[in-house]
This record gives structure tokens, C-alpha cells and sequence, in this order.
């Protein structure tokens, strides 16, 4: 499912065991002529770009936890941006940022833990011990195993370097597979959060640039991406595949 800017979810209300059709209208992209919000107003704002990776990882966490009425998004337009978004709520002028209780949260990973901790609903965190402790290894090791793989793109790291990564992940997905599909087995949380936009990218960017499939070879990968599926929350946030494509390919690659 491609996420549409008329977009009907079903997401499950994380205090029942009943399930609740909600209408979510996305709203439009703010370029550099749009008015901006009534900054510090109250109102707890999510500013995202529907197709980047970064910024998904806080909106699918903010969606998990079926928060669509208490988190407005707001989505920039990283072509266009306006100017007050950086004067007045991200000096780097990246997304994503919340708006919170008259404070402003950046870093992706730091808004899972902070949407996770600070609102209402279903913990995409673990009460097992080493279970914490894995999903914060998990967290640091993304900052190593990301990069790998865009410079690999970008032609600065090998093809062995490449295949390594994704071969790490496919051990990492050993760990707790007698249990499941996850990162953490059964319960999809926030490990799988911190790695799903970028996976969910690169296995039709593979094949579109290198014809390199990322599940060849790598069976929990591949059960790991068709679990990703059965999460509503991940589908209200996919973004068109095509576009996704075509956008990583001119912002981060030049090739038009």
C-alpha cells in the first residue's frame, strides 16, 4: 500500500482489543512560500518529508502507537524549504523534529526512544533485559551499517563491504528467529523501526542500479521484509517504491 495524501488507515487502538477505522488526510508538502504553523502553540507537531528514511523512522513509530490525533504531521519539502523551519525550529534544517511541550527533538533515533517514552500506547520497546540490551546494540550498530551501504552507492565503498553488511544483518536477524520473524522475534519493535525505511529502499534500489537482489541468499531478510508487511503502521507509512527510487537516485546519487 502507497501512501496517498487521501490515505484511509485501519489501525488497531492500543486500548482495546478492537479494531478502529480512522480517516488520516496527509497533508501537502510546506515549500519556502507556505506560512509556517502556530509555532509553539500547544500543539505537538512531527515534521517529517514522506519519502525520507530519517524521518519515516519517527513517523511509523508515532503511527505504531496509533498517536495520528496527538502528533499533527507536518511535512517539508526538502527541494523548497522554508526558511523559518530552520530559524525557528531545526538549525540543521533536517527532518525529522517534534515539536513538544515548547521543546524541539531531533536525531531519528532519539525520537523513537522519545515517542516511545513520553506518549500513550503500546511500547515498541521490550521488558526483557537482554532484549534491551540487544535493541541498543541494534541502535548504534545502524550508524556503521547505514553508511556502508549509502557510500557503497555513492561508489566509495567495495562490493565485499556491501555484501558484508547485508550479510550482518542477516546474522543479526538470527538471533532471536526461533522465536520469530523480528529483530526480537515475535514482537515487532523498536529495533525494526530503526532498520525497516532503509531495507524497504534498498531492495528495489539494489535491483534498479546493481540488479542485485538483497534477499538472494539471505532467507530471514527476506521473511523479515514480507513480516514488515503485516504491520499497519509500516504500510500507512510506505511511500510509492517508484518514487522512492527515482528521489534517492537525485537527491543522493545525481542521476536523474
Amino acid at each position: 500500500m502507497s501512501v496517498k495524501f487521501d490515505q484511509k488507515s485501519i489501525i488497531k487502538d492500543p486500548f482495546s482489543s478492537i479494531y478502529r477505522e480512522i480517516q488520516e488526510v496527509l497533508p501537502p508538502f510546506l515549500s519556502s512560500n507556505s506560512d509556517p504553523p502556530a509555532l509553539f502553540d500547544g500543539t505537538t507537531r512531527l515534521y517529517v518529508t514522506y519519502y525520507c528514511p530519517f524521518a519515516q523512522r519517527a513517523w511509523l513509530t508515532r503511527n505504531y502507537k496509533g498517536l495520528h490525533d496527538k502528533i499533527q504531521l507536518v511535512p517539508i519539502d526538502l527541494d523548497d524549504r522554508p526558511t523559518w523551519y530552520k530559524e525557528k525550529v531545526n538549525p540543521a534544517n533536517k527532518v525529522p523534529a517534534l515539536e513538544h511541550n515548547n521543546n524541539i527533538i531531533v536525531e531519528s533515533l532519539d525520537l523513537i526512544k522519545y515517542i516511545d517514552a513520553n506518549f500513550e500506547g503500546p511500547s515498541l520497546f521490550p521488558d526483557d533485559h537482554a532484549k534491551k540490551e540487544y535493541t541498543e546494540e541494534l541502535f548504534v550498530y545502524s550508524d556503521k551499517w547505514n553508511p556502508t551501504l549509502f557510500f557503497y552507492l555513492r561508489g566509495t565503498k567495495s562490493e565485499d563491504e556491501m555484501r558484508a553488511a547485508f550479510d550482518k544483518f542477516e546474522e543479526l536477524l538470527s538471533k532471536y528467529n526461533h522465536e520469530g520473524p523480528f529483530l526480537l522475534g515475535a514482537q515487532f519493535s523498536a529495533a525494526d523501526v530503526v532498520y525497516a525505511p532503509f531495507l524497504q529502499r534498498y531492495l528495489p534500489l539494489f535491483i534498479d542500479l546493481h540488479k542485485y537482489d538483497i534477499t538472494e541468499g539471505r532467507p530471514k531478510l527476506a521473511a523479515w521484509l514480507k513480516a514488515l508487511d503485516t504491520i499497519e503502521a509500516f504500510q500507512q507509512t510506505k511511500w510509492d517504491e517508484e518514487q522512492n527510487v527515482k528521489i534517492y537516485k537525485r537527491r543522493n546519487l545525481g542521476i536523474v
